[in-house]
């Protein structure tokens, strides 16, 4: 989608999801080939199901949909008789057109000055609006409203630069919004994505393992798998996905993307997907089985990437997401005084992606051999579980860890840092089921590393 039909939505959200009829545009979105059916059911499942949230979710994916999707959708909603909203969005994209600097704001957005006691009255604004001069004692101007609306007088770092806008996150304590914008800028606190397209991300989705592996099918995955083909698209990656590979191809699928030129590209992307077990290792735990029950290790898979195996990722950001279990073990939770009421109890349809786990004979040197090893550099390792516990799937969402990193990517990845949403991830999921599960990561990233969304 173009820049400015991107703007145009985000300006004119707040009245699409106040507006919006969504139950009459599937049929319409359909036809028009703006979303796929799965599309259309994952927008259906956003939130709590309500017109709203279904309503946000749809012009969230709208902005992902190509250079036709605004004029497609605005010829949806007139096929479903919403006249009124189609020939809004019309005539402001016409004018943004014809004056690609103006910023029409929204009708209910007006500059306040806000302070202990509230709302000063619309004199005294309009009185103080001077952001050189101190309104009312030690009260500063503030402009409530998308930023990209403000005038430029009144920028944040014009009014009180030295000021902390700190936000609330869920797991406690409180996310400095200018500082992380500043470490965001800054190529030695961050890495820098800014190619057009970020770089691959390879999905490998094991759902149908061969019987005599003993390993069962992983009901549910194929929900994972859509959703972050989704996600991780709309966060500027060229994704691919592989289905069902036994563990000669996972490997051969992984050194072919190894052997890639990453150079015009920024960031690389692994997911696995797949029942899993502990393994012996030196530097990552745990192994993922193929679809013909033989097990690839994560640490092999790490290596693959390493500096001599692709010379072109050295010093770029290597994230690997592991959706798979560490273990056989079921954590049953300790008590804690305040226990939250957001838990979910198991019930038929979730099960765990466990294999019993053997271990196998060590060389006597392994003490010396990890000394010797070169610390991995610029690669980040999550696991949807600690290692040697399960990990929780539905049969119908989906797996609790990827469902919970899909709503995170979604809220969040606009402002905040891969290590603070994988604690909001960590966070979330440990809240869920009667049997507890917490991710947990290897971080050996050198820099912050922000999303582009």
């Amino acid at each position: 989608m173009d820049e400015a039909d991107r703007q145009l939505l985000r300006r004119c959200r707040v009245r699409l999801v106040s507006e919006l009829q969504v139950a009459e545009l599937w049929d319409a979105l359909l036809s028009r080939e703006l979303f796929s059916g799965d599309m259309i059911e994952d927008i259906q499942r956003a939130g709590s199901g309500s017109r709203r949230d279904q309503a946000r979710q749809l012009v969230t994916h709208l902005e992902t949909r190509g250079k036709q999707a605004l004029p497609l959708f605005i010829s949806c909603l007139e096929d479903t008789g919403q006249d009124t909203l189609a020939s809004f969005l019309r005539s402001s994209r016409q004018a943004a057109k014809q004056d690609p600097e103006a910023a029409k704001p929204l009708d209910h957005l007006v500059p306040v000055v806000l302070g202990p006691m509230g709302i000063v009255s619309k004199e005294q604004k309009v009185v103080k609006l001077e952001p050189s001069k101190p309104a009312l004692g030690n009260l500063t101007p503030v402009v409530l409203g998308p930023e990209g609306l403000w005038p430029a007088t009144l920028r944040p770092e014009v009014l009180r630069p030295e000021t902390p806008r700190p936000v609330d996150i869920s797991s406690g304590g409180t996310y400095d919004v200018c500082a992380a914008e500043k470490i965001r800028s800054s190529a030695d606190m961050a890495y820098i994505l800014d190619a057009d397209s970020c770089g691959y991300c390879l999905i490998i989705n094991n759902v149908n393992f061969c019987p005599s592996s003993g390993l069962g099918t992983r009901t549910g995955s194929s929900v994972d798998c859509e959703k972050l083909q989704f996600r991780f698209r709309w966060l500027h990656f060229m994704v691919e996905v592989q289905n069902d590979l036994t563990a000669k191809k996972m490997v051969a699928a992984l050194m072919e993307m190894a052997g890639r030129d990453h150079r015009a590209l920024d960031c690389f992307v692994v997911v696995i997907l797949s029942h899993g077990c502990q393994a012996s290792h030196l530097q990552f735990p745990g192994a993922v089985y193929g679809t013909d029950g033989c097990s690839v290790s994560v640490e092999k898979i790490v290596n693959i990437f390493s500096g001599t195996g692709c010379p072109s990722l050295g010093g770029k950001p290597k994230l690997f997401f592991i959706q798979a279990c560490g273990g056989e073990q079921k954590d049953h939770g300790f008590e804690v005084a305040c226990t939250s009421s957001r838990g979910r109890d198991l019930d038929s349809d979730s099960e765990p992606d466990a294999v019993p786990y053997q271990e196998g004979p060590r060389p006597f040197d392994q003490l010396d051999a990890v000394s010797s090893l070169p610390t991995p550099s610029d690669i980040l390792v999550s696991y949807s579980t600690f290692p040697g516990f399960v990990s929780w799937r539905d049969k119908k969402s989906g797996s609790w860890y990827i469902e919970t990193l899909d709503g995170v990517l979604e809220q969040w990845a606009h402002s905040e840092d891969l290590q603070s949403l994988l604690l909001r991830v960590a966070h979330a999921v440990s809240e869920k089921g009667i049997y507890k599960q917490i991710p947990g990561c290897f971080n050996f990233l050198r820099k912050k590393l922000f999303f582009k969304t």
